[in-house]
């Protein structure tokens, strides 16, 4: 892992963006570094913009000899590194035009708890879990992986038990509480999220995170895990709940599917879907979208009805359930976001609209 040099460009312009409260930086040719707070992007102030040779330079500061090899070779590379003793640094290098290109993020070293998050209360449920498949879901930079860190940061101070994860690459760094936590990175610690599901069974684990599930055969493994007595966490980029279990099942050929749902439905224990919104005075909050696994939700699985699993979760508060437009309704009545906001994030306006005391700012 790459040891970043106090006072080097890089390291400098990470410091601009601690100090931001920020949580990007964008080295691209033809402008300056652009840092990324509260979800706007902004020029730093007083830099000229980078060149090419700029940005040549600045991502060789961040890469190790092989990484900079593969760089070469690919034009495109996955990297983390460790910044002073504040935060880990997820890195993606990428070409545009013939020229580099560099986004960073930061992931600050403090795993925040669930209750400084604010999630859903059932989320504890799914944390206190011993089997079964926890999905959390939504756009890129919508929080899924802090999200997870706090769930497994609570599983950590509560009950001893093995946890492992596997990541690309790993973000939060977790200690050992009560539990032993093993983090494997693609690329360094395993070839593919493949082959570490292939071998986790083989290692005692009682909790598995899954960075993401990218493909038929990670997704294959996961629920096979999940069906054996794991808890598994792991993350998909979809747009809401319902659609997450569909983008499973039609990985999988016609032929198979069949036998995929009846697998979802036993294994399932809840899908989180999360999407941040801006906060009124500054900053950005979550909302979510939670369905919990009940009888209904298994049925319409294995029914391969997930186009009505909506009805489920609108109908479904007493087993925890919440719908998207509940929690930005809930978050509008408080003073946190504005309507217009609310509306724009929601996948089902109309649900926000047909709250008519909502647009004027006075509670339900």
């Amino acid at each position: 892992m790459i040891s970043l040099a106090r006072g080097s460009r890089v390291d400098l312009l990470l410091e601009e963006l601690w100090n931001a409260g920020g949580t990007d930086l964008l080295l691209t040719a033809g402008l300056p570094p652009q840092v990324r707070v509260h979800g706007r992007l902004y020029s730093v102030n007083g830099l000229d913009p980078l060149t090419r040779d700029d940005t040549d330079s600045l991502l060789a500061e961040v890469l190790t000899v092989e990484q900079a090899a593969d760089w070469n070779t690919k034009h495109e590379h996955d990297f983390s590194f460790s910044w002073r003793d504040e935060a880990r640094i997820r890195g993606n290098a990428f070409t545009q035009r013939g020229d580099t290109a560099v986004a960073l993020r930061m992931i600050p070293r403090q795993i925040p708890t669930m209750d400084e998050l604010g999630l859903p209360p059932v989320l504890y449920e799914f944390a206190r879990k011993h089997q079964g498949l926890v999905l959390v879901t939504g756009p890129t930079g919508s929080g899924k992986s802090t999200t997870l860190a706090a769930m497994i940061g609570q599983i950590n101070t509560d009950r001893a038990c093995h946890i492992i994860t596997v990541e690309d690459p790993i973000e939060y760094v977790h200690d050992h509480k009560l539990s032993a936590v093993n983090q494997r990175e693609v690329g360094s610690d395993t070839a593919s999220f493949p082959d570490a599901l292939r071998s986790a069974l083989r290692e005692d684990p009682d909790v598995l995170l899954v960075g993401e599930m990218r493909d038929l055969e990670s997704i294959r493994f996961a629920l096979t895990i999940a069906e054996t007595g794991h808890l598994v966490f792991a993350t998909l980029h979809t747009n809401d709940t319902a659609q997450s279990l569909a983008r499973i099942i039609d990985v999988f050929p016609a032929e198979q599917q069949a036998q995929v749902r009846v697998q979802l439905a036993a294994a399932l224990t809840g899908v989180v879907y999360q999407r941040l919104v801006p906060r009124i005075g500054g900053g950005l909050v979550a909302a979510y979208e939670v369905m919990v696994a009940d009888a209904a939700v298994r049925n319409l699985i294995k029914e391969g009805k997930t186009h009505q699993l909506r009805n489920s979760v609108v109908t479904g508060q007493r087993d925890g359930m919440l719908t998207l437009e509940q929690s930005l309704s809930t978050l509008v009545q408080n003073g946190v976001v504005t309507y217009d906001d609310a509306v724009a994030r929601s996948l089902y306006p109309k649900d926000i609209e047909a709250r008519p005391r909502l647009r004027a700012g006075v509670p339900a």
